[in-house]
């Protein structure tokens, strides 16, 4: 009787090497790509001019759109542990050999677009497949906390992104930057090697006969078909939507109209990225949230109050909290959003579901930046704000009137 319990219990995922080797590497692999994007832009303005800059720095976006639901399919079909070691050694060799002829000669701009094309389209393969590995890795009672794991990794890998690239390319110009990148995508294979992942419960003759089309047709009809996941993705668009624009764009038109400067942005991102931080470790020690779906939705709705907020003080220190009340409630809606899918999902589907949601996150969402832009400097922030407010509160009303997302669960640990 005693080894039989001793055998059921389960690890939490912050103890659990099998989880920390994955989000080691993901840390790796998210700070690598932080510098990787600081070496492309400091590259690219030294070989040519802002607009050309800004095009060669728009590719990787377009392209990674363009792919995102095909690289669910992959990932699917082939993996995801798989597709996640094949993009991050493409990366580390792509990065390297950049690296390289940089510090041998002075490439054309043509060189540095051949990369972000690159680059675009193994994100469009790696992220819906990061999307599907934790379900692999860790019981589903565990993955509330995996996600608040990988929120701190990230808020780490922005901390520590920046300033490396900067060291770097401050040493050794964007040769020493590329090539930091591509050693810190080369640290994450040996850990992603090491992950054990658990099989998955359906039949691989089926998928073998199937195309890619119709796997992806398939996907996309399981996904309007799920009670709980279809209107999931419409809240996560919906949400992202009225969010991405306010807080990557208005926000410095918004310190400009204060007065507040440089400084000022500095300080709000601070003040998001310390709410964001202690939402994703209060989700990594508790693990689990009870009435998920409900906290999702209020989450969403009180966090897009708080957006329309900093549009309307006047002080800094003000705007400073409010940006941390915005950042904990962001982290903490993030978190849920990525736990919930993946416990709802069939492990099958994942990677298509993953593709989807990130497809609106970083596909159709900053879509919204000029226009945004360029509603600020008709309107000015007051009303931009209160209208991308409003977008992102319909998405935590439309959750809280869905029955089954409203009472979605997470598994009690």
């Amino acid at each position: 009787m005693t080894a039989t319990l001793t055998t059921t219990v389960e690890r939490p995922a912050h103890r659990d090497r099998n989880v920390l080797r994955w989000l080691g590497a993901y840390t790796a692999s998210t700070t690598g790509d932080m510098v990787y994007h600081l070496a492309l832009s400091w590259a690219a303005v030294q070989n040519g001019t802002p607009a050309q800059a800004g095009l060669v720095l728009s590719l990787s976006a377009v392209m990674r759109a363009l792919l995102m639901l095909g690289g669910g399919v992959v990932a699917d079909r082939f993996g995801p542990r798989r597709i996640v070691i094949a993009s991050d050694a493409v990366r580390c060799v792509v990065v390297l050999g950049i690296a390289a002829v940089l510090a041998l000669a002075s490439p054309g701009l043509w060189v540095l677009a051949a990369v972000a094309l690159v680059f675009g389209a193994v994100d469009a393969l790696f992220m819906p497949a990061v999307g599907a590995l934790p379900p692999r890795i860790a019981a589903p009672r565990q993955l509330a906390g995996v996600q608040g794991m990988r929120g701190l990794a990230y808020r780490i890998s922005v901390l520590l992104g920046a300033p490396l690239g900067g060291l770097a390319v401050a040493l050794g110009g964007a040769a020493a930057a590329f090539g930091a990148a591509g050693l810190l995508f080369a640290f994450s294979l040996p850990l992603l090697l090491a992950l054990r992942l658990s099989p998955l419960p359906s039949d691989g003759t089926a998928r073998a006969r199937s195309t890619a089309l119709r796997d992806l047709t398939d996907g996309l009809r399981y996904l309007r078909r799920h009670r709980v996941l279809g209107p999931l993705v419409v809240v996560i668009a919906l949400s992202d939507l009225g969010f991405v624009g306010p807080l990557n764009v208005g926000l410095a038109l918004l310190s400009e109209a204060r007065g507040w400067g440089a400084a000022g942005i500095g300080w709000i991102l601070a003040g998001f990225g310390t709410g964001a931080g202690a939402a994703s470790l209060l989700l990594t020690v508790r693990g689990h949230v009870p009435g998920a779906g409900r906290v999702l939705s209020w989450t969403i709705a009180l966090g897009a109050v708080s957006i329309g907020a900093l549009a309307y003080v006047p002080r800094l220190p003000v705007a400073v909290a409010v940006s941390v009340t915005v950042g904990l409630l962001a982290g903490l809606s993030g978190a849920l959003c990525g736990a919930l899918t993946q416990t709802e999902c069939d492990p099958a589907y994942l990677g298509r579901v993953t593709s989807v949601t990130t497809f609106f996150s970083l596909g159709v969402a900053p879509l919204s930046f000029p226009l945004v832009g360029a509603a600020v400097g008709a309107w000015g922030p007051a009303p931009v704000f209160t209208a991308c407010a409003a977008v992102c509160a319909l998405g935590g009303v439309y959750g809280l009137s869905v029955k089954a997302l409203r009472r979605a669960e997470l598994p009690r640990g």
